[in-house]
């Protein structure tokens, strides 16, 4: 292979994942695989934009973190107030992730606490700022290790190889469409309290980060409904999954709980998912989601215990929240009139990515 800026990228995301993963340990974080999830999601060409998206990530996980410890613990009382804060609060992230100039951020409010609400709601007598706490040390650690890399390769392999700039932030007023859009976010991810009062299905927490994930497309691309594009990223989500946990379980068997094994296969699902990643527009969620499932099965807590659970956890809350993003959207979509033609402002501001 050719020294490139795709090379350079797929190696600084190996380091910083490997890096993540000791800070993590280090530091007594519980769950390392989300450390070395922030490090990889977090890296950019230029350690300014890197830092960027690091802060971005850290104020909107204190931000939903904090809110989550003021009105978790009252909205778990009941099944109507558990309702009203998914919606409320997932409609506010998502529309703050569509139309705000730093929608990372927004982002991350979103999904720390629609996760903090479900997994109290799964888990009542677990202690909620003990999660806060681990969740903020996962990120911290994920961020310093990925903004240290960075730097290293901003001062070195980028003045040869340097990443293509990144598009630069705007803000959207007022969109009808955004509002649309992530109220139908917002209903959905009030049917996972019912759903979890009616059956007790575990996980539900990854199938609110599904909800919000997917949702997240250009407001350019919404016009009068979302179904199209939302269902293209749950279709990417669903086989990036599929793959990078056939990758996983394949290192798993070829392990047998040898971590130099598994770090191999980590590193190697990593290049191969970011390779992906950097292919082009079409294959850039695909890619993302591969990498994903790599690391939410290979990075386990403690090496001895990697098991391929969590990558079907991973996809069994993909599929459960398309079970119940795709009637909310299509229910829109056949209801409401088509426009004969409408004027479409364009979106210049990136993907902010996430989970």
């Amino acid at each position: 292979m050719t020294p490139g800026p795709r090379m350079v990228d797929e190696i600084e995301c190996v380091a910083s994942i490997l890096l993540a993963i000791l800070l993590a340990h280090l530091i007594g974080a519980h769950n390392v695989a989300w450390a070395a999830f922030t490090s990889f999601v977090l890296m950019r060409g230029h350690v300014s934009e890197t830092l960027l998206r690091g802060l971005m990530r850290l104020v909107g996980t204190a931000l939903g973190a904090g809110l989550a410890l003021l009105v978790v613990p009252y909205a778990v009382q009941s099944l109507p107030a558990s309702v009203a804060a998914a919606a409320i609060i997932g409609f506010v992230g998502l529309y703050g992730t569509l139309t705000a100039k730093r929608a990372y951020a927004w982002l991350l409010f979103g999904l720390t606490f629609e996760m903090i609400l479900l997994d109290k709601l799964e888990h009542p007598a677990v202690n909620a700022i003990a999660f806060v706490e681990t969740r903020l040390l996962e990120v911290a650690a994920g961020t310093v290790a990925c903004v240290t890399i960075s730097l290293l390769t901003t001062l070195t392999a980028r003045r040869r190889w340097p990443g293509p700039p990144a598009a630069p932030a705007t803000r959207i007023g007022w969109h009808p469409d955004a509002a649309r859009h992530a109220a139908q976010a917002g209903v959905t991810l009030a049917l996972l309290p019912v759903l979890h009062a009616l059956f007790g299905i575990p996980e539900l927490q990854q199938a609110g980060v599904t909800i919000m994930a997917v949702m997240v497309v250009p407001v350019s691309g919404l016009g009068a409904s979302g179904l199209a594009p939302v269902s293209r990223r749950l279709l990417y989500r669903t086989l990036g999954c599929l793959g990078g946990a056939a990758l996983a379980a394949a290192t798993l068997f070829l392990a047998h709980g040898s971590a130099p094994v598994l770090i191999a296969g980590t590193c190697l699902g990593v290049i191969i998912g970011r390779h992906i990643e950097n292919g082009g527009t079409r294959t850039t969620y695909l890619g993302l989601q591969f990498t994903l499932a790599i690391l939410v099965t290979l990075v386990p807590d403690s090496y001895s215990d990697a098991a391929i659970r969590p990558a079907l956890e991973r996809l069994a809350s993909i599929f459960i929240g398309m079970a119940l993003l795709e009637p909310v959207l299509l229910a829109w979509h056949f209801a409401v009139p088509r426009r004969k033609a409408e004027e479409e402002t364009a979106d210049p501001r990136p993907d902010p990515g996430g989970d």
